[in-house]
């Protein structure tokens, strides 16, 4: 049986800051969705360019969305995972957009117009990691690519 231990605000942060890709949970009138998505951090929020159109755009605009990302290593039965909480709101100011792009602008993978910033203002930020005597922030592979 693996250990599992809370991770501190601070790895959580660094862990989020080093991905690019993670998934976002939202609610619909057909029910939940889970939803791959590319990302970046700015000034503390995660930051997603999607369709306007997806299930994204049109249900997650204005609401309480989650945030979630993990790492694991199967052959060591041991992981981490960290999950951000908090209320979205679409980047609509053009200067705001700009300092995006300027600062780290997320790219998605996913072909088509992904026009639309959405902003997930972290208010509840929290980690967890299986397995004891390693660091998943020191282990974790670099994937941003500026």
């Amino acid at each position: 049986m693996t250990d599992v231990h809370e991770l501190s605000q601070s790895q959580c942060e660094a862990l989020l800051r080093a991905g690019v890709t993670g998934r976002v949970a939202l609610s619909t009138p057909d029910g939940p969705h889970i939803v791959p998505v590319n990302y970046s951090v700015v000034d503390g929020s995660v930051i997603i360019r999607t369709s306007p159109y997806g299930v994204l755009g049109t249900y997650g605009r204005e609401g309480v969305l989650a945030f979630e990302i993990d790492g694991f290593d199967h052959e060591r039965q041991r992981g981490w995972s960290v999950v951000a909480r908090g209320r979205v709101e679409a980047i609509h100011d053009p200067e705001e957009v700009e300092h995006v792009k300027r600062v780290w602008e997320p790219r998605p993978w996913a072909s088509g117009a992904r026009t639309l910033f959405l902003r997930l203002h972290c208010g509840e930020l929290s980690g967890r990691q299986l397995g004891s005597g390693w660091d998943p922030v020191h282990n974790a592979p670099v994937r941003r690519v500026v």
